[in-house]
């Protein structure tokens, strides 16, 4: 009985110095963050430059008077609101636990050189660098490292979305942006055919006969905030054949049904830039005159 108990508190002891030693290994231990300690510190209004590189390429973001631009691969005006949300979150990226020092296990947690890395500058010079890795077990966190250091945190957030972009999605894909309430008249052209929706006496008329008021409102609202699927930036040697145009508020929209792909082919007389829209999307503001119209009672 005793030598079975020797035996027993024995192996016990073996088990704890293994614990012990594969613990205190150098590179591998887990220390909690508590979430107090932020991955990065920078002064997101003095930022000018943000250099964002993935496994796909370099994108080069650069403020430009009141606005971002995107340099490169592509000059293109940037997605503003996208741009102030990353340098907003950016800097509140909070830690929770070190998960690893041990400069092997990077590619682990997607954070070498597979991992996204984000350099912010300000003034010409640059003010901090981290890599976005893969997101952790619970799809609510994010490994990250930041660059020149080896140590490994597991952050708070869902940080891809923010970070880890095709060059097209840092664009702005807004085709019109005015005030809906600015909105007083609608002009539609299919071919020969013309018609006018306009705001009179408070209501919403078609050539003197109200409109139906829930399917305007829909289509003041889609026509306000209209944005592009994707961004042609290919010289186009001929366009398909106009299917309409909008006229609002001194500006004009162009659709060109592309006949492979049902999808639209969009330019505004505001600008060069020429864009894609999607079927169903473009079905948002392409309304015919019965569909505006309200049924007789």
């Amino acid at each position: 009985m005793k030598r079975n108990t020797l035996i027993l508190v024995g192996i016990l002891a073996i088990l704890i110095i293994a614990v012990v030693l594969v613990l205190q290994r150098p590179g591998e231990r887990s220390v909690s963050a508590d979430g107090s300690e932020l991955l990065v510190s920078y002064d997101s209004a003095a930022v000018d430059k943000i250099v964002v590189t993935s496994t796909s390429g370099t994108t080069i973001l650069q403020r430009e008077g009141a606005g971002w631009m995107l340099t490169s691969p592509v000059r293109a005006k940037a997605d503003d609101a996208g741009i102030h949300q990353l340098l907003s979150k950016g800097r509140m990226i909070a830690l929770k636990a070190m998960v690893s020092s041990n400069p092997q296990k990077q590619a682990m947690f997607q954070v070498d050189s597979a991992g996204t890395l984000v350099r912010m500058h300000a003034g010409g010079n640059e003010q901090v660098a981290f890599r976005i890795g893969k997101t952790g077990s619970t799809y609510t966190e994010t490994y990250v490292r930041r660059e020149g250091s080896n140590d490994v945190f597991l952050a708070d957030g869902m940080l891809l979305y923010l970070f880890v972009k095709q060059s097209r999605d840092w664009r702005d894909k807004a085709i019109l942006r005015i005030p809906q309430e600015s909105i007083k008249s609608v002009r539609y052209h299919y071919g020969d055919t013309t018609f006018v929706l306009a705001f009179q006496d408070s209501v919403w008329k078609i050539d003197g006969t109200p409109a139906a008021d829930y399917t305007v409102r829909g289509l003041l609202g889609a026509l306000a905030t209209f944005s592009a699927d994707d961004f042609i930036d290919t010289t186009l040697t001929a366009l398909p054949p106009l299917t309409a145009a909008i006229d609002v508020e001194g500006m004009q929209l162009r659709f060109h049904k592309n006949p492979q792909t049902n999808n639209f082919i969009v330019i505004c007389s505001s600008g060069p830039q020429v864009y894609e829209v999607q079927g169903w999307h473009a079905a948002q503001v392409l309304k015919r005159k019965n569909e505006l119209t309200n049924p007789p009672s």
